[in-house]
């Protein structure tokens, strides 16, 4: 099975660098858009057969073009929203972000004990990305790929620990409608097909967001902050 885990396109909050996390979270910027609309002409030699997406507003607006050119529908799943930011929800100051980040990158090397402050543990962060995937997986029909549109933070996280080939994700970036490419299934496991850290679409859609520090490698995200 063919994995394609899409990160939403670009929303206010990403511009502010706000660690927006809870439902049903903000819609996307005119760029988002624009980036969104980009989708089904950079994937125009995809064989898709279902599309997803999480509970939040941002990443149904961002499957909605592609499922239309495709005459798909958008199916909403649960866990495969973002990280939860608990305490540090819509916060933008440095040491909030910095918390934010080392938590799930804990998560990545192994501590899935820690919590996020007022938060889920790794352990539940992971419990609730596998049962969705799970689940996505057992609805495909064996046709083409399936397409997922997720959140920068959870993507990263879940991708690092249950993917193979995939090194360290700490200096990889996941623009806004940046993807990443999985082949496997759930029982076998998933390995790397491509990271690809750019908006989908190229130049059209590819505006860096100053202060996005979900999408960011580890450091580049705490730079970002805005105070």
């Amino acid at each position: 099975m063919r994995l394609m885990l899409l990160r939403h396109g670009q929303t206010p909050h990403n511009i502010v660098g706000a660690l927006d996390t809870t439902r049903p979270g903000a819609e996307l910027t005119a760029l988002g858009h624009a980036q969104a609309r980009a989708v089904p002409d950079a994937l125009r030699g995809e064989r898709i057969s279902a599309i997803h997406a999480s509970v939040l507003i941002r990443t149904q607006l961002t499957a909605a073009p592609l499922a239309e050119a495709r005459g798909l529908a958008v199916s909403v799943a649960e866990g495969i929203e973002e990280v939860s930011a608990g305490e540090l929800e819509l916060r933008t100051d440095r040491a909030s972000v910095a918390r934010y980040i080392g938590v799930t990158h804990s998560w990545i090397d192994g501590d899935l004990d820690r919590v996020m402050p007022g938060g889920s543990s790794g352990h539940e962060f992971l419990a609730g990305y596998d049962a969705a995937i799970a689940a996505i997986a057992a609805a495909w029909d064996g046709q083409g790929a399936v397409l997922v549109v997720s959140h920068g933070a959870a993507i990263r996280a879940w991708v690092a620990i249950r993917a193979g080939g995939v090194g360290t994700v700490e200096d990889r970036w996941l623009a806004n409608t940046g993807m990443v490419t999985l082949d496997g299934d759930p029982l076998a496991g998933w390995n790397l097909v491509r990271w690809h850290a750019e908006p989908l679409g190229g130049s059209a859609s590819a505006a860096v967001t100053a202060h996005d520090v979900t999408g960011a490698p580890i450091d580049e995200a705490e730079s970002r902050a805005t105070g």
